[in-house]
């Protein structure tokens, strides 16, 4: 155990030990100190919700569990300042430098900057990394030097860089550890007795940790990649990667995922293979465009407050409880809407087809301002992640460049007979049968607007009528 002059490798959304460049570097510099500090009144009105509270939890106890593995523990505070805690534990430690990873939000951009001036001032020297994306935000720029203002063109820049991203790092070997007898943890909660038994359910579908990502990415590049092209948009089974709430807490890293499809990608090329390379290239995108999330939020911090487009800004949008209580509780009257809203609520969960339905919905039939869905989400999904939701809600309420236009609308209604239909054809050439997807969360489909529950309010489509 080294007594002094150790490194403090601060962890935040990079709960992992493999392809974290501020933990390889706090190896390379010797003795390590890892710390996580639990500060959610900074994030303001971005306090997380349960689901994500419960999912950082998991996260944390297999981190701590990996590093002590390799040598040293995770040591864990709580605050209400992480800079005034970071210092505490240079203090007790006698750690001489910190190392930590990028992010790109606009509360940690502010804090990230202030921890470097005060933490240099105080005579520590301060390192930061990129541990989150394929390409810094400063780094993918227009022939003019500016950054890119819609997805297309920012993505064709990506794939087109005159260098590729760099490979993932492999987890250390060991880990020296530095000398946390003076720098006790703190015990961190993050759920109350009422959330432990509505979360306990959370367990059986979803497992948290570092480990575990690389096991469900691994689960997906071998099995529902390669017709990712065509099932990409099915609802009711899984056909997407499920990768989004690991990627949200840092537990396995875009590069990581990006090398190994592209490897993939290579396979199927040489095999004559069409749909898979189809397949990974849609997938990829989706990788983009949380890229892009990152990017339109390094460059343009108030996404998460207000349209892109400045014509927009004072947009007169219907400002009506009663229509958002009716659409976070299910009942809308539109059963593809209330199936996604209350499957949202009972697992922290929504396909993307269903999130864009539902959103779709809320800003372009109910008119009700974004930012209330946006935070929503953010307080109920597993994955809720700051960049990408005010991206998703901002292309959805065509508030960017590129976004959907405003008239154009996802119809519940449609969207519900399309799936049947599918799901029909499907049945008849298979010879098998499925349930719905919106019979796992009831509705009705036939008799939807006589149900209306005792001491509710009716639903929209019965005080329409």
């Amino acid at each position: 155990m080294s007594s002094g002059g150790c490194s403090i490798v601060w962890f935040r959304r990079d709960l992992r030990v493999e392809d974290n460049p501020a933990l390889a570097a706090g190896v390379r510099a010797g003795a390590v100190v890892g710390v996580f500090i639990w500060a959610p009144e900074e994030e303001g009105q971005y306090y997380p919700g349960r689901v994500s509270r419960w999912w950082l939890k998991n996260s944390l106890s297999q981190l701590d569990s990996s590093l002590r593995n390799l040598g040293t523990p995770l040591v864990t505070k709580r605050s209400t300042d992480s800079i005034s805690s970071l210092l505490e534990v240079v203090k007790s430690t006698g750690a001489t430098q910190i190392f930590f990873n990028h992010l790109y939000d606009p509360l940690s951009l502010v804090r990230d900057h202030r921890a470097k001036e005060i933490l240099t001032a105080q005579g520590i020297t301060v390192r930061s990394y990129n541990s989150d994306l394929l390409y810094e935000p400063w780094d993918v720029n227009d022939e003019h030097g500016q950054p890119f203002t819609t997805f297309d063109s920012f993505w064709e820049r990506c794939l087109s860089m005159p260098y590729d991203p760099q490979a993932p790092l492999l987890p250390p070997k060991r880990i020296i550890p530095g000398d946390v007898s003076r720098c006790p943890s703190d015990t961190l909660v993050f759920e109350d007795e009422l959330e432990k038994s509505s979360n306990a359910l959370l367990a059986r579908a979803w497992s948290p940790g570092w480990s575990n990502a690389n096991k469900a990415l691994t689960t997906f590049i071998n099995g529902p990649l390669i017709e990712y092209s065509v099932n990409r948009r099915k609802a009711d089974s899984a056909t997407t990667s499920f990768l989004s709430p690991h990627l949200h807490f840092g537990e396995v890293s875009v590069k990581k995922v990006f090398h190994l499809v592209r490897i993939k990608q290579v396979f199927w090329a040489n095999e004559g293979n069409k749909a898979g390379e189809e397949s990974v290239n849609l997938f990829l995108k989706s990788i983009g465009l949380r890229e892009y999330s990152r990017y339109i939020s390094f460059n343009h911090p108030y996404s998460h407050e207000r349209p892109l487009l400045g014509h927009l800004k004072f947009f007169p949008w219907v400002v009506d409880e009663g229509y958002f209580k009716a659409w976070r509780q299910g009942r809308t009257g539109y059963p593809l809407v209330d199936a996604g809203m209350r499957e949202l609520w009972a697992t922290g969960w929504l396909h993307d087809r269903i999130r864009v339905v539902v959103s779709s919905f809320f800003v372009k039939v109910l008119q009700l301002p974004w930012r209330w869905g946006m935070k929503y989400f953010w307080d109920t999904l597993l994955d809720a992640d700051l960049e990408s939701d005010a991206l998703g809600w901002q292309y959805i309420s065509g508030t960017l460049p590129d976004g959907r236009e405003f008239d154009r609308i996802d119809n519940p209604q449609v969207q519900l007979l399309l799936y049947i239909i599918c799901l029909n054809i499907f049945i008849s050439l298979l010879g098998k049968t499925k349930p719905h997807y919106e019979l796992h969360y009831p509705v009705d489909v036939m008799n939807y607007e006589a149900q209306t529950p005792p001491n509710t309010t009716p639903t929209l489509t019965q005080r329409h009528r």
